[in-house]
């Protein structure tokens, strides 16, 4: 079967159904995208809803447990925490602990599921302390479980943390039932108007099958008719003003046919005589230089200095001839990676990341000062600070600032520092910045082993440099620093 020819080709159908059908993938793109804006903006305010609530909890629990936990006294802490139980419904509270120093459960709302004296769970006591760092708390779609977790102290002492879990159950099933209302709001609307705009479409395109049937049946025919006066009457403006001209063209058209073709048979002999002369041409510009040549060896053949230049001058003659004769064009086209940088080839990657920084409501403090062309590779060293960059939106919290500083290195080449105000480079990592030969990490974190295998084949490095908060990583890239193997690879890696 023709699969130009198949009826599941979209250029096979007609325009009616087309236009119909590209409004309504425009449409389903636009309803994707706002419905996914009303769903990260309902995220949003769900998640700072729920943070307030738990604030006021844990600010209500902690004046209630901080007596007790000084005393620790269990049965006055155990009965702080049922009475609590009960005056927060709005949040859903589930179970709710003191926690001591050394990790045991001084009391607990549960404490049959969560025995006194005994420690912590592992993954409760991990989300517990991710929540009391952040001051937020730590949601859990998979159970439907939010962790808050609130540490108390007193005169610098600590006396303990408070641990609890929340039901977020029903903010799921809302953000459910929301993305079900938008799913057959968008879907009814897509439907409604693809519909109206099949019907509408082929109403406005009746003027154009009439043109296409007196077109067709001109090819048949071979010949162009005029179309009638009463089809222009029908037709509004714009369609009477092409079926005038159409009429105008097939008149026009019969008196250009015979001139056409004597026209066609002279400018076939013009173009064959054009092209014979050329090559011609072209090809006799080397021939008297050749003969030139064969003469020289012929009389000076024995001279050794005179027959290799005439033989290399023969031989360039020929490529020429057969270059001609092939009628070959070689276009030489550069490959990613070369090229200078240029300084605003840096400054580009502020528009990629800015959704990232906007997303995360980072700012971003940006220090461009290199010189207006480098001869460090372009786009290598692009990747390279990309890769760092993302890395370094990554690992700062919310409303941190990530700050990037650009200079010219003594040699010409580019020094760059990237810091932000994460938690510090894990081990793994600064296991590839001592040895860029090593092995991709498992779990992640290929941005950084690429970047540290690019700024290695460029000759440069990357080093970590002493910060006063966060992390300083800086990118050196001499200006005279060659790729050492292949790498349209890496390049497309990263």
């Amino acid at each position: 079967m023709n699969r130009d020819a198949s009826p599941f080709r979209p250029g096979r159908w007609p325009l009616a159904l087309r236009v119909p059908v590209l409004v309504s993938l425009l449409m389903i793109a636009a309803a994707a995208v706002l419905s996914h804006g009303v769903l990260q903006r309902l995220s949003r305010d769900q998640e700072r809803h729920l943070g307030e609530l738990s604030a006021a909890y844990l600010d209500g629990l902690a004046t209630a447990l901080q007596p007790a936990a000084i005393r620790r006294d269990v049965w006055e802490t155990f009965d702080a925490l049922d009475r609590a139980q009960g005056r927060y419904t709005a949040l859903h509270p589930g179970v709710a602990m003191l926690v001591l120093p050394d990790g045991s459960i001084l009391a607990s709302s549960e404490p049959r599921r969560f025995v006194l004296g005994t420690a912590l769970p592992e993954g409760l006591a991990t989300r517990s302390a991710e929540a009391a760092g952040r001051g937020a708390p730590v949601m859990d779609e998979a159970t439907a479980r939010a962790t808050l977790g609130r540490d108390l102290a007193e005169g610098g002492m600590g006396l303990g943390r408070i641990v609890a879990e929340v039901d977020i159950a029903p903010l799921l099933a809302e953000r459910a039932a929301v993305r079900r209302t938008l799913l057959l709001a968008n879907g009814a609307l897509t439907l409604l108007f693809a519909i109206l705009g099949f019907v509408l479409v082929r109403r406005l395109l009746q003027p154009l099958e009439i043109l296409r049937a007196q077109v067709a049946a001109g090819g048949e025919t071979g010949r162009v008719k005029p179309l009638p006066a009463a089809a222009i009457a029908r037709a509004g403006p714009e369609f009477a003003a092409l079926f005038g001209a159409w009429n105008r063209t097939a008149a026009a058209i019969g008196e250009r046919e015979a001139m056409a073709a004597r026209l066609a048979e002279e400018e076939r002999y013009a173009q064959l005589g054009k092209l014979a002369s050329g090559m011609a041409h072209e090809v006799n510009n080397p021939l008297g230089g050749l003969l030139t040549a064969v003469d020289t060896i012929a009389t000076h053949g024995d001279d050794q200095q005179v027959r290799e230049a005439s033989v290399a001058f023969l031989r360039r003659g020929l490529d020429d001839i057969r270059n001609v004769v092939r009628a070959s064009l070689v276009t030489y086209k550069g490959r990613p990676g070369d090229g200078p940088l240029h300084r605003e080839d840096l400054d580009d990657l502020r528009v990629l990341v800015r959704h990232e920084v906007e997303r995360r409501g980072l700012h971003l403090q940006w220090e461009n000062a290199l010189s207006a062309e480098s001869p460090a590779d372009r786009t290598l060293t692009r990747q390279i600070v990309l890769n760092l960059l993302l890395n370094a939106c990554a690992a700062s919290p919310d409303g941190a600032t990530v700050r990037v500083v650009a200079i010219t290195g003594p040699d010409g080449g580019v020094v760059i520092d990237v810091s932000d105000e994460g938690p510090g480079l894990p081990a793994p990592a600064l296991a590839l910045l001592a040895d860029p030969e090593a092995s991709p990490p498992e779990g992640g974190g290929l941005g950084l082993w690429i970047a540290v295998r690019l700024a290695h084949r460029l000759g440069g490095r990357i080093s970590l440099c002493a910060a006063a908060q966060g992390t300083r990583i800086r990118l050196e890239v001499p200006g005279v620093g060659r790729v050492a193997g292949p790498r349209e690879a890496l390049a497309h890696v990263a």
